[in-house]
């Protein structure tokens, strides 16, 4: 469970309570003195008035008191790590990344979980932030990428193992995905130099724009329409060169000019996957700007910014080392920071490029070589502490990274230095999923009081009702609503 914090007010556990916070679960329980139920703050049911209200530390204390646990949020499962919803969904995916040729489509997940197709809807969104439709498809895809770079079996053979049920449908949602076809990306395979389709709509401008935030980057850089970024492929250090046109990314991987490590056969598929990450072509922004147009007062969000993605960072531990170097500093002080700790912990790419920082690397600094760069002594201890979890096994993020958004948000939070705010941005910018609220995000703040015109700043609770109207999308309009801040009034 996490690790003990700060007592909390009554008031304050209200506000969470009232807000169905589930940063909180785990920090306190809600008695509703009126219905006899004790609950975590996450629970759905129908907020109770505050004078019936009493918090508990932990479901003891609400069981001496004479209460019972809440059939729908289940407290004691919670509390025992227990949660037979959860645990039914990630054993459906687990099985169904597996075995994807296994399912036909939702109904077959769905009888194969026990569960009816609504109930099966709403887990899938609330734990994976994602439709078993769009999880089914992303399996498929993965799958058959795997077997491309991986084996010569034939093209039509590899598709309906995958579980498509035509090779024309199979070609139509491979391209889509990856920018080539099925039999141009199985030509990756110890090829350093390839190119891809980018999206029309991928507003090109604004995409190296981002990847230009850190002109001085040790890690990256844009030269003109030209990206290059130090990359660890199969842990040997290479540098990512890659030529942005409208429609088109041509890329050539290199390696430093010392190194005499080869690359692996499946180099240019790991420099692939991780430009589509880097540039957020992982996730299609269509669904999102089709429901904020629906609305008349939310559409004006997408005005300046149609086509807009996430730009992920490349790994999730980069994300992880700039979430905690940065907390409560100006961003330029938190750019000098890590380029110091990539000089320190990084390996050489070539042409001054370095790769980003590695766990192990990182967990075998000394506390005092952080703080002579000047990170204070609190985030020394905390980065070299996630660092050591990371690189002993015991905080298995890539992992978390492509479970539940459930699982990854609970293990996060017991990590010493990681609150919610920084849960859920690691969340949104390592891990991509696509229902995420950074509460407490005072940039966030600002974008709403002033894109919904109001009088004062709103609180957590407000915020997050706020927000709701963007659900299941809430990270891609977080996101929107940051870069709202630069749009002239």
């Amino acid at each position: 469970m996490a690790l003990a914090r700060k007592a909390l007010s009554r008031s304050r556990m209200l506000e969470r309570m009232q807000a169905r916070d589930s940063a909180y679960d785990g920090r306190f329980i809600t008695g509703v003195l009126s219905t006899g139920i004790y609950c975590l703050p996450s629970c759905r049911a129908r907020n109770p008035k505050p004078e019936n209200v009493r918090f508990f530390p932990s479901p003891d204390g609400a069981r001496e008191f004479g209460l019972r646990p809440c059939k729908r949020c289940r407290p004691d499962d919670f509390y025992r790590q227990h949660d037979p919803d959860l645990e039914a969904v990630e054993g459906l995916v687990a099985e169904l990344r597996r075995q994807p040729g296994d399912f036909v489509g939702v109904a077959s997940l769905a009888r194969a979980s026990g569960l009816g197709t609504s109930k099966l809807h709403d887990l899938f969104r609330r734990h994976f932030h994602a439709t078993p439709a769009r999880m089914l498809a992303r399996a498929r895809l993965a799958q058959a990428r795997r077997e491309l770079i991986a084996s010569d079996q034939a093209i039509a053979d590899l598709a309906f193992g995958a579980g498509y049920e035509s090779l024309s449908s199979f070609n139509a949602n491979f391209r889509r995905a990856a920018g080539m076809s099925p039999s141009e990306y199985r030509r990756l395979r110890g090829v350093r130099s390839f190119h891809f389709a980018l999206p029309r709509s991928l507003p090109l401008a604004r995409s190296l724009a981002f990847l230009d935030r850190d002109p001085v980057s040790l890690t990256e850089r844009v030269r003109d329409d030209r990206f290059e970024a130090g990359l660890l492929l199969a842990g040997k250090p290479a540098r990512l060169e890659v030529d942005l046109q409208p429609g088109l990314a041509r890329c050539h991987i290199s390696t430093h000019s010392r190194s005499r490590a080869r690359l692996p056969a499946d180099a240019a598929a790991r420099a692939h996957d991780y430009l589509q990450r880097r540039l957020g072509l992982d996730a299609n922004p269509a669904p999102f700007e089709r429901q904020v147009r629906a609305h008349a007062d939310l559409a004006p969000l997408l005005r300046h910014r149609r086509g807009l993605r996430i730009p992920r960072l490349g790994e999730p531990f980069e994300c992880l080392v700039w979430t905690i170097v940065g907390q409560q500093i100006s961003l330029p002080f938190a750019r000098t920071l890590f380029r110091r700790l990539v000089e320190k912990a990084g390996r050489p790419a070539g042409d001054g490029l370095f790769t980003p920082p590695q766990p192990q690397a990182v967990a075998a600094l000394q506390p005092e070589e952080l703080i002579s760069m000047q990170l204070s002594r609190r985030k020394s201890e905390y980065l070299l502490g996630a660092a050591a979890q990371i690189a002993q096994g015991s905080l298995p993020l890539d992992e978390l990274a492509i479970g539940s958004a459930t699982r990854a948000e609970r293990r996060l939070l017991e990590v010493r230095g990681l609150g919610p705010w920084s849960v859920h941005y690691l969340m949104m910018r390592g891990f991509g999923f696509a229902d995420c609220v950074p509460l407490g995000d005072a940039g966030l703040v600002r974008a709403l009081c002033r894109f919904f015109d109001l009088a004062e700043r709103p609180d957590p609770g407000q915020t997050l009702a706020l927000m709701e109207r963007f659900r299941p999308y809430r990270t891609l309009a977080t996101f929107h609503l940051w870069n709202s801040l630069e749009d002239k009034s």
